[in-house]
């Protein structure tokens, strides 16, 4: 559901002006452009001043939220199944749709309750239930809380690959090329030493988890191991790794798509981590934010 500039102005009492700047600005998670309005969504949160002054605030804001939501009771085991049931579909939407998936959110819900949609392809269909399945998986992973490594990130990649059965958990042996990207992905033969370095790389960084996890997302989707599936892979990690360290999921938007794409020419252009660091700090203080909602 979305809100017009209009109805956001009237709900957070700013002008109608600010809040095209605010959208304009990608300070407003999932807001877009249709024709020459801005589409917000519904539960979007006011966004204050200070929260996007710099790296530093939004970051003692996470850790802030953070430490009150380890000191409240934990949801129960309705609030969790509820809200795990929503993030899942709009998980899987937003996370296949980003790759070319033609599923809508809606025939996405439909299709993990087993449905099938008519005049839609099989490979989105398997799509769906494969990152479904590969998040469950992920789930599980948490519990256990699994070590970071090659063979993790292969399983994650089996289940998202449902529908390609010779490629699923295998390293890529040609070489490919992202159309439009600034960053050439590495040669085949050097696939297993870059993932071996990145993994050691990941585990001794001391830096806060939102800019581990940026560095760490660029450079996994730069190394590019599979033939597909790495953007989808790539984001079940970035999870993985904030679940274990006991923060909500996030879910990229489709309709970010352009500033995620930027947030990665921007560090392999100017070595810029910042637009990937602010992107995944927006995603996660607005999660924070929905579950201190709910406990309170």
């Amino acid at each position: 559901m979305y809100m017009t500039v209009k109805e956001a102005s009237e709900k957070w009492g700013i002008s109608d002006r600010r809040i095209r700047v605010l959208c304009s600005e990608g300070r407003i998670p999932g807001a877009y452009q249709e024709g020459r309005g801005w589409k917000i969504p519904s539960d979007a949160r006011k966004p204050s001043d200070s929260r996007f002054k710099s790296k530093e605030s939004i970051l003692a804001q996470i850790d802030r939220k953070k430490t009150e939501l380890d000191g409240r009771r934990p949801l129960t085991e309705g609030e969790a199944q509820r809200l795990n049931e929503e993030f899942t579909v709009e998980y899987t939407f937003n996370s296949n749709a980003i790759e070319g998936n033609t599923l809508t959110l809606r025939e996405t819900d439909l299709v993990l309750r087993g449905l099938t949609i008519d005049r839609r392809p099989l490979k989105d269909h398997l799509e769906a239930i494969g990152h479904k399945e590969a998040f469950d998986y992920v789930r599980e992973l948490v519990k256990e809380n699994t070590p970071l490594t090659e063979s993790v990130i292969r399983q994650i990649h089996y289940l998202v690959l449902a529908d390609k059965k010779d490629d699923r958990g295998v390293y890529r042996k040609v070489p490919v090329h992202i159309m439009g990207a600034h960053h050439e992905p590495v040669q085949p033969y050097l696939i297993v030493p870059k993932m071996e370095q990145l993994l050691l790389s990941y585990a001794g960084d001391t830096d806060h988890i939102v800019t581990k996890l940026a560095r760490f997302h660029i450079e996994f989707e730069g190394i590019h191991p599979f033939i597909d599936g790495n953007g989808r892979t790539g984001r079940l990690l970035v999870n993985l790794e904030l679940m274990k360290a006991g923060y909500p999921p996030i879910d990229v938007k489709f309709t970010d798509r352009l500033a995620y794409y930027n947030a990665f020419d921007a560090y392999h252009v100017k070595r810029d981590l910042s637009a990937m660091e602010s992107l995944f700090a927006g995603y996660i203080n607005a999660r924070l934010d929905t579950y201190l909602d709910i406990l309170q």
